[in-house]
C-alpha cells in the first residue's frame, strides 16, 4: 500500500486533517453539480467542436459544467489555484491547486457512450493529495483523501488482489495526436491482449483509474495524458492501495503524460512486458505515412 505520498503533499502544503476533510467535501460537492450538469445535456447537445486534433472535441456541455465548477471552487477556496481543461490556468498552480476535467470522454458523451466523468483533484506542487471522479450516468462518485480513505459513494474500495499478468483484465487508451505518430499503444495494445485475460478501451482516464481503486479492472497504462486527466485518479488508486509510475518504474510524475497504475501484484510484470514492445510499422495498421517516432 502506497499513501504516504498523498500524506506527505498535505504535510508540505500545511493541510491538516480538518483542512483535508473540508477540501475533500468540496471537491465532492463541485464534482457532483457538474454530473448533473452533464446529464441535463446527455443526448441533447446543442453543439460539438473540434479542438487541435482529430476526435478531440468540445461540447456546451463540458463549458457549463466548467464554468460551474470553477465557480464553486472559487468561492469555497479562493486561495487555491486552478488548472482546467477548457478555461487554462489561474493562480500560482506551481503551489496548492485544484485540477479539474469539467468532462472526460467527450467523444464518449458525444456519441452517447455512457463512460464518461468529473475529475477534480487537488495537488501540491504537481502532487496529487485528494480528488473525486464523478461518473454521472452510472451514479458512482469516486473519492479519496489521506486520512480518510478510498470510496465508491460511501462504500471504500480497495484495488484487487490479482498476483499475475496472465489473471489480469487491463484497460488504456490512445492519445488524440495517435494518428501522427509511431508512439501510439497499438503494439502495447497487441502484446498485452495476447498475455491477459484482455485488455479493454473505455475511453476516459479518469473512469479507468477509478475502476482500477474499485478492483473492476488490475491494470492501466496510457500515454498522451493531461495533468486533469490524472490528477483525481491517481490520488484514489493509491488511497486505495493501488501502485502509481511511469513506464520504467520510476516515481510518477503528473505532467509526464504517462502512467502506469495497478494492483501492486503485477507492476512489475506489467513494466518488464511494456519495456520489451517496440513501436508498430505505420503500414503494419494502414498508415504507411507515419514514420516518426518520439519517447
Amino acid at each position: 500500500m502506497n499513501t504516504k505520498r498523498n500524506s506527505q503533499s498535505a504535510e508540505k502544503a500545511g493541510l491538516d486533517q480538518a483542512d483535508i476533510t473540508r477540501l475533500s467535501d468540496i471537491s465532492k460537492k463541485a464534482a457532483e453539480n457538474a454530473g448533473k450538469v452533464l446529464m441535463n445535456h446527455y443526448g441533447r447537445l446543442k453543439e460539438i467542436n473540434t479542438k487541435k486534433y482529430e476526435g478531440d472535441l468540445v461540447t456546451n456541455a463540458d463549458l457549463e459544467a466548467e464554468e460551474l465548477v470553477l465557480n464553486y471552487l472559487s468561492e469555497h477556496s479562493p486561495d487555491i489555484a486552478i488548472l482546467s481543461e477548457e478555461f487554462g490556468a489561474k493562480g500560482k498552480t506551481n503551489e496548492l491547486k485544484w485540477v479539474v476535467d469539467p468532462l472526460d470522454g467527450t467523444t464518449n458523451f458525444a456519441h452517447g457512450f455512457p463512460f464518461f466523468a468529473t475529475s477534480i483533484g487537488l495537488t501540491w506542487n504537481d502532487n496529487p493529495i485528494l480528488g473525486t471522479v464523478e461518473v454521472p450516468f452510472f451514479k458512482e462518485s469516486y473519492w479519496a483523501a489521506p486520512g480518510i480513505g478510498a470510496f465508491c459513494n460511501e462504500k471504500k474500495i480497495r484495488v484487487s488482489s490479482c498476483k499475475k499478468l496472465s489473471d489480469s483484465l487491463l484497460v488504456t487508451g490512445f492519445a488524440y495526436d495517435r494518428k501522427k505518430r509511431l508512439d501510439n499503444n497499438y503494439a502495447e495494445f497487441c502484446w498485452l491482449t495476447h498475455r491477459t485475460r484482455g485488455v479493454r478501451r473505455a475511453g476516459a482516464a479518469a473512469v479507468d483509474l477509478a475502476f482500477i481503486a474499485s478492483g473492476r479492472v488490475d491494470a492501466y497504462w496510457e500515454r498522451g495524458l493531461s495533468q486533469w486527466d490524472l490528477a483525481a485518479g491517481a490520488a484514489i488508486v493509491e488511497e486505495a492501495g493501488g501502485a502509481i509510475c511511469d513506464y520504467s518504474g520510476n516515481e510518477f510524475a503528473l505532467n509526464s503524460g504517462r502512467i502506469i497504475a495497478s494492483t501492486p501484484g503485477i507492476k512489475a510484470e506489467l513494466i518488464s512486458v511494456l519495456n520489451q514492445v517496440k513501436p508498430l510499422k505505420g503500414e503494419m495498421f494502414g498508415a504507411p505515412e507515419i514514420n516518426d517516432f518520439e519517447s
